[in-house]
């Protein structure tokens, strides 16, 4: 994989690079699916079309220092950041676009845009997003609001509800309340929902913290184990149905992909489904029918809009198997985005080939970057 072929080159990035757009790959992370960030990340890095792009690498470590020319997959086999990466930071000011070395300050590489390729808090969940705004960078996918609330599971239901999408009952929970009254929790979600049901932490994806609980020992377990990842916890009903999940792609006025279908190779889709079995069907285009699939996509982009995303998100289903009731699991703001990842696999096949779909995101965080700019940020009298 070659980004620039010295760091020196990195550092003289303003001067070396004048007729390209300077695109930072930002990825890692203080998050539980770091390592799904590396693989997404190196994708996307040999995906990036060098005609049109400089590509900045910028690595975050698991303890959350930022490593300009980071490479991910040397990081994924060795296990840490090692190499010749240099420390560096961004600072929230809307005059200058640089990142900064952390040894003596100096300028080390100027970004036009940034693709955070950082699934989970501290990447998805729009902190992160909240520093590109403070420093004026474009970057792709939703900004601060979208981001948190599609990030944080209970506030995202809350806000489906609000806007009249069917959904799954759930029951939302704090970890504080779980640890002062575990017999009142147990009780209420038996009551509420039964057994089977899901356990997640509120606050993270890639299925991790998940459980599936059938009785009260298991539900104590999963709570347990998800309080590990979130002090927000959220436990939903079972549904059994077909799990079907679509792209969307645009800011103001989205396009929705073809559906598909994912087939787990275990009890649920979970983070070893995802990414270490392998086995795991994904049936593209979903077989469903026409009025079902109209359905999901208008659905679909209400929830787009409502949760205020922009750029890209992937939205999940459930379509019930008996009835064919179709009810919105989920929205994620920065999907997977690996070659055989969901997301580019569905514009891929609805005619967006992956290097194309990142263009179109490039292009996109451009013009949302021109349009937030078009607004006042004082008042004079």
């Amino acid at each position: 994989m070659i980004y620039l072929d010295k760091l020196d080159c990195i550092i003289n990035l303003g001067a070396s690079c004048l007729k390209k757009l300077r695109v930072g790959v930002l990825f890692g992370g203080r998050s539980g699916e770091h390592e799904v960030s590396l693989n997404s990340a190196n994708s996307i890095l040999n995906a990036l079309d060098r005609e049109k792009y400089e590509i900045v690498p910028i690595g975050i470590t698991k303890q959350g220092s930022w490593r300009l020319g980071a490479d991910p997959a040397k990081i994924l086999e060795e296990g840490d950041f090692k190499g010749d990466s240099i420390p560096a930071t961004m600072i929230p000011d809307p005059n200058t676009n640089k990142l900064l070395s952390l040894s003596d300050g100096a300028d080390l590489a100027e970004i036009d845009v940034i693709i955070p390729v950082l699934h989970g808090t501290y990447g998805e969940d729009g902190t992160v997003q909240g520093l590109f705004e403070l420093a004026n960078i474009p970057y792709v996918g939703a900004g601060v609001l979208g981001s948190a609330a599609g990030m944080d599971k209970i506030v995202m239901k809350s806000v489906f509800a609000a806007a009249g999408l069917p959904q799954a009952r759930y029951v939302g929970l704090l970890r504080r309340e779980w640890e002062k009254d575990q017999e009142k929790v147990l009780s209420s979600v038996e009551k509420e929902l039964g057994y089977p049901c899901f356990v997640k932490p509120a606050n993270l994806g890639s299925s991790v913290g998940i459980s599936k609980a059938h009785n009260r020992e298991e539900l104590t377990n999963a709570i347990n184990m998800a309080c590990e990842y979130d002090r927000r916890i959220v436990v939903e009903e079972f549904i059994d149905a077909r799990e079907i999940e679509v792209g969307v792609l645009g800011n103001d006025e989205p396009k929705i992909s073809v559906l598909g279908e994912i087939v787990p190779c275990n009890e649920f889709y979970d983070y070893k489904a995802k990414y270490i079995d392998g086995d795991s069907a994904l049936i593209i285009p979903a077989e469903i029918s026409g009025a079902a699939c109209e359905q999901i996509k208008e659905i679909a982009a209400k929830a787009f809009r409502a949760l205020d995303c922009a750029g890209l998100s992937r939205v999940d289903f459930f379509v019930t198997k008996a009835e064919g009731k179709i009810y919105i699991n989920e929205v994620n703001t920065l999907p997977g985005f690996t070659k055989i990842s969901m997301y580019p696999k569905l514009w891929e096949a609805t005619g967006i080939p992956y290097s194309q779909l990142l263009s179109e995101l490039i292009d996109l965080a451009i013009e949302r970057h021109a349009d937030k700019n078009r607004s006042k940020t004082t008042f004079d009298l």
